[in-house]
């Protein structure tokens, strides 16, 4: 496997870590893998490594070159600057794809909770210039094949994260909060087919920004698959013993949720 990480930026903050495994003649030269950018949650405050290369890991022992972005969060950044961040690191890929094996048409982003926010943000926002232009990119290069949210913050709304808004957009106001309210900006033509799964009882992001994100999709008529299991807290990334804080084992070790890798591989694979 070739590991390493990759500044987008003259300043190197914004890291992508890159997992892809060995070519050899022996399983096939010419093999182009799919690909998946992992973009780990924090309520935009900071960036969990339980949510980042063990899942990186998992996905690559499944067949996908896999990448992890470090993008910058508050309160040294605001809108669009994280989701510039990721941006970028989906052109970094495709401009990869040969070096690395890629195929450029099966480029998937995953996120987790506010980096679920950030992921979908790319899917349902890539047309527009902010996001890519003032890094010199084109919006077909920034453009998901799909994604797969994980628990992920949508809504600015009534069922908000709310302090996910507030350092997004650096306002306590919830209106500026709902102008990024993903789920009324789901359009068909421009968000890709999309795996989500959330657990019911979620006590930090209620389980309803999965079920507004889905019921958008259904209304575009985009491919879905949606899983909701009935108990687990959030954050719980793998949900088994790789990923688990200490002293979060009952909200975060999760057997009945462990299939969610595996359900989300077999999704973007039929694609």
């Amino acid at each position: 496997m070739t590991h390493e990480t990759v500044c987008l930026d003259e300043t190197k903050q914004v890291r992508l870590d890159t997992y892809v495994p060995e070519v050899t003649a022996e399983i096939n030269a010419d093999v182009a893998r799919p690909a998946i950018l992992v973009v780990p949650g924090g309520g935009y405050e900071h960036t969990s490594r339980r949510e980042a290369e063990p899942v990186a890991l998992r996905f690559a022992s499944m067949g996908f070159n896999t990448y992890v972005i470090w993008y910058r969060v508050a309160p040294q950044v605001r809108y669009p600057v994280p989701l510039q961040d990721v941006a970028w690191a989906m052109a970094c890929i495709r401009r990869r794809a040969a070096q690395d094996h890629t195929d450029p048409h099966r480029v998937a982003l995953m996120g987790f909770s506010a980096g679920g926010h950030a992921a979908a943000g790319i899917g349902v926002l890539w047309p527009r210039a902010e996001l890519w232009a003032p890094m010199g990119l084109q919006p077909e290069e920034v453009r998901p094949d799909a994604l797969v949210l994980c628990y992920p913050v949508i809504t600015g709304g009534e069922w908000a994260h709310r302090g996910s808004f507030v350092n997004l957009t650096g306002s306590q106001d919830p209106r500026e909060h709902e102008k990024y309210s993903l789920d009324a900006l789901v359009r068909r033509g421009v968000t890709p087919p999309t795996f989500l799964w959330h657990t019911w009882d979620d006590g930090a992001v209620p389980v309803m920004n999965t079920l507004l994100m889905a019921q958008a999709l259904a209304r575009e008529g985009i491919q879905a698959e949606v899983h909701i299991y009935d108990h687990g807290g959030h954050g719980s990334a793998l949900c088994d013993d790789t990923t688990t804080s200490v002293g979060q084992e009952e909200w975060q070790l999760l057997p009945h949720c462990q299939d969610w890798p595996r359900l989300a591989a077999a999704f973007l694979k039929r694609l």
